[in-house]
């Protein structure tokens, strides 16, 4: 089942965010399904942290799929042009 964790992907909430993925991680060795699609702000925190899972999550052998991004993150990964290597299937 794909994991949501809130709209506002910015850096008042990147801890927060940061706790619930290592949370929901622990443990767990399935691949991860993001959605994305209520996300309706995300900045640089937001992409760090996504590059911070995916690099976390290929130290263990686990793929990472980004579900039904919205435009705030199509958005910023493209200004970092990211959107294609990071919105790819697995």
């Amino acid at each position: 089942m794909p994991l949501q964790l809130g709209p506002d992907w910015t850096i008042p909430q990147a801890a927060e965010l940061h706790q619930q993925l290592l949370t929901h991680l622990s443990g767990d060795f399935e691949p991860v399904q993001l959605d994305l699609s209520q996300v309706d702000s995300m900045d640089s925190s937001g992409v760090q942290l996504l590059l911070a899972l995916r690099a976390s999550l290929a130290g263990r052998e686990q793929a990472l799929s980004l579900l039904n991004p919205s435009s705030a993150v199509r958005a910023a990964l493209a200004v970092y042009g990211l959107e294609e290597e990071l919105l790819r299937a697995g």
